[in-house]
């Protein structure tokens, strides 16, 4: 280990190592990161400019629609200036940085999702105690535990990331991703390990039981309502989000909570592709759909960019 030269730059493979399918992959990148942001940027000045969503419902749809802009913004930017410029390769130092970041907002993601769910639970089953438990401070106190937890998570893995050897700079991904990374080193990876299943189960997995234990109450709420249109108003308040949870889950996972023996390349990059790139740009659709308020302000805002245009 002594005579181990310490990799100080790694090469990022990109999406595909076959030319012409990257060039099509990163095309189909770049318009998926910038509908998602100009999505999620205009749901959120739409939330902002109309005091009718000034509720805790749409005050957390935008820290989410914040988080997928910084999330996305983490790793698709670079992997599209890398092509740019000719260069495929990242420093260690920056490999550090992209990957606590990227590991931060998907934390912060995962955790506001359950606070979401938190939210609806309220809304449905406890109406009357409502407005009192979910005030704008309370909303805003779980927004910051989001944060310093995802913070906490991420710090931790990059922490013990430094304490690693590598043998080999070539990552066969798009972003320094915290399994190819530990794939990549020379030094023993047990501890690595260990917390990725720990603060990976606190990060996504607990959350995830939360969500699901916010949802069961809540669908036998909804099946006791006598009417079907009493029973699809309910359920369509929380339908964007079980759409969102769905998505952001079920893919993240895929990737991290499934035996080493089922991953495949191709399968890993699919999947990363879904939750980095494919469910943020959904998020704003899937919510403006479901949400004729969020529509309506949506409108308003664009009809008045219009009307501003020519001044």
């Amino acid at each position: 280990m002594a005579n181990q030269t310490q990799v100080s730059e790694f090469i990022l493979l990109g999406l595909s190592e076959q030319p012409r399918q990257q060039q099509a992959l990163l095309g189909l990148a770049c318009s998926l990161y910038l509908i998602g942001c100009l999505g999620n940027l205009l749901t959120i000045l739409a939330i902002i400019s109309d005091p009718r969503l000034h509720s805790p419902m749409y005050f957390f749809l935008s820290n989410l629609s914040l988080l997928d802009v910084c999330f996305t913004s983490t790793t698709v930017p670079k992997m599209l200036l890398n092509h740019v410029c000719g260069l495929t390769t990242i420093s260690s130092s920056a490999c550090l940085v992209q990957m606590y970041f990227f590991i931060a907002f998907g934390a912060a993601d995962s955790i506001l999702l359950s606070a979401m769910a938190y939210d609806r639970y309220l809304a449905i089953c406890r109406p009357l105690h409502y407005m009192t438990a979910m005030s704008m401070l309370r909303c805003a106190q779980l927004v910051a535990v989001t944060w310093v937890m995802a913070s906490f998570i991420s710090l931790v893995h990059t922490i013990l990331m430094t304490r690693l050897s590598f043998y080999a700079s070539r990552i066969p991904h798009f972003f320094c991703d915290i399994n190819a990374l530990i794939k990549l080193s020379c030094s023993d990876t047990q501890v690595n390990e260990m917390m990725m299943l720990v603060l990976g189960g606190s990060g996504v997995l607990v959350p995830f039981v939360c969500i699901m234990a916010s949802y069961t109450p809540i669908a036998v709420a909804v099946w006791k309502v006598p009417s079907a249109r009493g029973k699809w108003k309910a359920f369509s308040t929380c339908g964007s989000h079980l759409c969102v949870v769905s998505l952001f889950y079920g893919t993240i996972i895929g990737v991290y909570f499934n035996p080493a023996s089922t991953h495949t390349t191709s399968r890993d990059m699919a999947a990363t592709v879904m939750y980095t790139m494919v469910t943020p740009m959904l998020n704003p659709f899937i919510y403006s759909l479901r949400s004729r308020d969020l529509r309506s302000a949506l409108r308003r805002l664009l009809s008045q960019s219009h009307l501003a245009k020519p001044l």
